[in-house]
C-alpha cells in the first residue's frame, strides 16, 4: 500500500497561483500513474491529470489543460500540479492517486487525505 499525502492548498486571490505537493511512501511501482483529482462542494470528483513515474507521460483532462501542468521528482517520490491564473471555479479540495500501472483503474487507486484550495474573486 503507497501512503500519499498532499499539501499546498490555500487561499489565493483569482489569477494567482498555487503548487501542490502530493509525497508518496510506502510500496511504490516504477510503473506506476499519479494523479489529480478535485472536487468542489455538491459536485463530484473530478480527474485532472496523471503523470507516469517511468516515462514522464503525462495527461490532462479538460478542466486541466492549459493552466494547471502536472510533474514529479522520483528522487523525491513527489509529484506537483502547478496551477495558475486560478479561477473562483477552481476552489475544491485537491487529491492525489496512485495507481499501480496504466492499465488498472482509479477505482483501485490509493488516495491522500486531500488538500483544500480556495479562490476568492
Amino acid at each position: 500500500q503507497v501512503q500519499l499525502v498532499e499539501s499546498g492548498g490555500g487561499l489565493v486571490q483569482a489569477g494567482g497561483s498555487l503548487r501542490l505537493s502530493c509525497a508518496a511512501s510506502g510500496r511504490t511501482f516504477s510503473s506506476a500513474v499519479m494523479g489529480w483529482f478535485r472536487q468542489a462542494p455538491g459536485k463530484e470528483r473530478e480527474f485532472l491529470a496523471s503523470i507516469t513515474w517511468n516515462d514522464g507521460t503525462t495527461y490532462y483532462s479538460q478542466p486541466g489543460k492549459g493552466r494547471f501542468t502536472i510533474s514529479g521528482d522520483s528522487a523525491k517520490n513527489t509529484v506537483y500540479l502547478q496551477m495558475n491564473n486560478l479561477r473562483p471555479e477552481d476552489t475544491a479540495v485537491y487529491y492525489c492517486a496512485a495507481k499501480a500501472g496504466a492499465r488498472t483503474t482509479w477505482s483501485s487507486a490509493s488516495w491522500g487525505q486531500g488538500t483544500p484550495v480556495t479562490v476568492s474573486s
